[in-house]
């Protein structure tokens, strides 16, 4: 399996807005590079691009979402970190054989998939593979 990059972080967040006003004087950032609503995935995010790697802010869309039921029981902070991968099903093939648990299995987004390692076997940290094409990937 090949890692072509830190695709992004992600920051569990409360309250969107108020996140926003306290991280873009540190980003140098006066808005999002990208701002979007993912309902299947119940959340609101905020996407910044700082070097190449998506820096994002999620909040839950309702309150038994995932990154609210994050929230609750660890309270706010990263969430996930995600790697770049150039196809998410043969990553998944291949770590599960090496015997890394994946949580559900590969998932839509936009243009590719993406799925997550279950943190259990990576350190308490919630690794995601995506296989989206960036445009500096091309």
């Amino acid at each position: 399996m090949k890692i072509n990059k830190i695709d992004h972080i992600s920051i569990a967040v409360k309250n969107l807005a108020e996140a926003k006003k306290v991280w873009e004087p540190i980003l140098g950032k006066d808005k999002p590079d990208d701002a979007y609503i993912d309902e299947s995935e119940k959340i609101n995010v905020a996407r910044y691009w700082l070097s190449g790697v998506g820096f994002e802010l999620m909040e839950s869309t309702t309150l038994d979402g995932e990154v609210a039921k994050f929230i609750e029981k660890r309270g706010e902070g990263i969430m996930l970190i995600s790697l770049n991968v150039d196809n998410t099903r043969a990553a998944i093939d291949e770590l599960e054989g090496k015997d890394y648990p994946f949580i559900g299995g590969a998932r839509k987004f936009q243009d590719c998939e993406f799925a997550f390692i279950h943190p259990k076997k990576v350190n308490g940290v919630l690794l995601e593979l995506i296989d989206y094409k960036w445009d500096e990937l091309k």
